[in-house]
């Protein structure tokens, strides 16, 4: 297996792909939703990062995150965040169950796929694509006819800021010429 070298770059901006185990829906469930983004927002105190965009869907997230100026560790953040949840949702809903040998020696739940997928966001461009990509998301994956009528999702924020008109997405085919983890 070849070596998977990840992007480092100090106060960068990376786009994220994190995808549950086996793609089990744990997302259509929203007091999960809410656990997550409560650990998130934690973890957001400890290892401070700014959480510039976010989607979650039923079976995967999709966020862009700018680290700190001297920062490069997002794998960390990952780690507790993912940690976090695994232990609140094995406590309340007693997933330990699932647990195969494999992933008991990495100490692994299943709740998520053991990687996740990052790219450094490289100029403007790049920004608007996965912004686009992310709040497209929902729209692409067959849950509503446009963005605004996704609540998981930071396009609302978008729209306070003018950034997007409030029907962006509404009835279009998105077709990106980017690869984004998926």
């Amino acid at each position: 297996m070849p070596n998977y070298l990840r992007s480092r770059e100090p106060g960068g901006t990376f786009f994220f792909t994190v995808v549950t185990f086996q793609r089990r829906r744990f997302f259509y469930n929203p007091k999960n939703i809410e656990i997550l983004n409560e650990i998130i927002t934690g973890v957001q105190k400890e290892f401070p990062f700014t959480m510039d965009a976010w989607v979650f869907l039923p079976d995967h997230l999709h966020c862009l995150w700018t680290l700190p100026p001297e920062e490069t560790d997002y794998s960390k953040r990952w780690g507790v965040i993912k940690a976090r949840f695994t232990k609140v949702i094995a406590k309340e809903q007693g997933r330990s169950a699932l647990l195969t040998g494999s992933r008991i020696r990495h100490w692994e739940s299943t709740i998520w796929q053991r990687r996740f997928w990052e790219h450094r966001i490289r100029d403007e461009r790049d920004l608007g694509a996965h912004l686009d990509y992310i709040h497209f998301n929902p729209v692409k994956h067959g849950l509503v006819d446009s963005p605004e009528k996704w609540p998981y999702s930071s396009f609302r924020e978008y729209v306070r800021r003018d950034y997007y008109e409030d029907n962006w997405g509404a009835n279009i085919k998105f077709e990106p010429d980017l690869n984004f983890g998926e």
